[in-house]
């Protein structure tokens, strides 16, 4: 099966300069449009706007002269997006909320970048079928080193869904996929040209598993 997709973000960074408990607080708002299409045996061609995502409040704390950054945020999907079917999952925006609490720590010194990034996803019930997907904790790791113009090195990630679904009248009390694993490793390289960087991330994953029904939508 093959999946092609093209993605553009438009997104709004403000930085009013304020500062709180000795952070400098951001905020972010990002707009996905997407087009992707799934080869056979799906056959299936989708083309909209994703669900806006809004960062009301970012914390970033630099930690003196040592190079260590945390930052913590909440983010949201607002179900704005563009939905067809009679499950609502038709197109690429989704008819539920999601919350996603994150927490970043950084070491950025010496052209050495080491980032671990946490975040876990919070899903509301699907507005049309009362469907409601699980908890997802996700984590992305990044050790980069940058000399001359390049920057190389490896980048991993981890996603799991840590808690089950609940199922609604509209499947029958059937539940889709209750809980996965994925695990994946590779390598990011990049240029900086001057005005404008480059950067390749690639990825294979390592462990994949998944359990549960998969008759169900959401």
């Amino acid at each position: 099966m093959q999946v092609q997709a093209a993605v553009e973000d438009n997104g709004f960074l403000f930085v009013p300069g304020w500062t709180f408990l000795g952070a400098t607080y951001t905020a972010v708002l990002v707009q996905p449009f997407i087009m992707a299409s799934v080869g056979s045996p799906i056959n299936a061609q989708m083309a909209g706007m994703h669900n806006t995502y809004i960062v009301p409040a970012e914390l970033s704390w630099k930690l003196g002269d040592t190079g260590f950054f945390v930052k913590a945020g909440l983010g949201m999907y607002v179900p704005d997006g563009t939905k067809t079917g009679v499950n609502g999952l038709g197109n690429l925006g989704n008819p539920w909320w999601t919350f996603q609490p994150e927490v970043i720590v950084s070491y950025l010194k010496d052209n050495w970048n080491l980032t671990a990034n946490f975040f876990a996803e919070f899903n509301t019930k699907n507005t049309i079928t009362g469907y409601t997907s699980g908890d997802v904790f996700n984590a992305e790791f990044t050790a980069a080193k940058t000399i001359g113009k390049w920057t190389i090195g490896p980048v991993a990630y981890y996603a799991g869904q840590v808690s089950d679904d609940t199922s609604s009248a509209f499947y029958g009390g059937v539940i889709n996929v209750n809980r996965y694993n994925i695990w994946a490793a590779g390598g990011l390289i990049g240029y900086d040209f001057g005005p404008a960087a480059l950067n390749v991330w690639a990825f294979d994953e390592v462990s994949s598993r998944a359990r549960g029904h998969p008759n169900c939508g959401r």
